[in-house]
């Protein structure tokens, strides 16, 4: 696969890991919404509630949107942020609600939903149990489908943003970013790489070379440098 470094690429690729969520989590009861890649103030993405956010000639659509200054986090937190908001778009299709105070608090209904469905949950005075993080099954599903890291990010340095249009209900930034989840090994010699939940050692078979930590590899070049 090539990599991601373009807004059209990774556009593509966010409606792939909807579908393969949609049907590990979902048994794929849910329709694609637009998903798009805006900057989201204070947070990570949004669902919107509106049924008509995108219209067309053929129709209408809710809108899921993934923050464009978070998309190059570890590929298992972007996943565990789309993840987070089909748990909202599941609860609207369903009659439950989930949020409360103009839909920026998690209530017990989300909270049961999201655990059910490979997240950990925190919870937070002001959000509630908005604060969601992969548990393991998600790093799973995110190594099985080899999905691999965004390479491109917007900008926000200044502190662009795009107001959300209609009501919505969020993922908060929370108090700190989180590290990954996962290690990533590449082969010094051919550059192929892949993702492990923890330590191993691991050959190319291809170039007989152990594959190495994507950090280590990346000091032994800056002190060869």
């Amino acid at each position: 696969m090539k990599q991601l470094t373009s807004y059209n690429r990774t556009a593509g690729y966010l409606n792939k890991i909807f579908d393969l969520l949609n049907a590990e989590f979902f048994e794929n009861t849910l329709s694609r919404p637009t998903i798009t890649i805006q900057s989201t103030p204070k947070a990570y993405g949004h669902f919107t509630l509106r049924e008509d956010t995108w219209v067309s000639t053929i129709g209408s659509t809710h809108e899921i949107n993934i923050g464009a200054g978070t998309l190059s986090r570890p590929i298992e937190n972007v996943v565990a942020t789309l993840l987070h908001e089909m748990i909202h778009y599941y609860n609207y299709e369903n009659g439950v609600q989930d949020c409360s105070r103009g839909g920026t608090y998690h209530n017990k209904n989300f909270k049961r939903e999201a655990e059910k469905r490979g997240l950990i949950v925190n919870k937070s005075e002001k959000y509630g149990y908005a604060h969601t993080e992969p548990a393991d099954c998600l790093l799973d599903f995110v190594l099985n489908n080899g999905l691999t890291d965004i390479l491109i990010s917007r900008n926000e340095f200044f502190g662009f943003s795009v107001p959300p249009i209609g009501k919505i209900t969020g993922t908060d930034f929370g108090s700190t970013a989180k590290k990954s989840s996962t290690r990533k090994y590449i082969c010094p010699c051919c550059g192929m790489s892949i993702r492990a939940t923890k330590e191993v050692r691991i050959m190319c078979m291809d170039c007989g070379e152990q594959m190495i930590l994507e950090s280590d590899l990346s000091n032994q070049m800056k002190k060869a440098g």
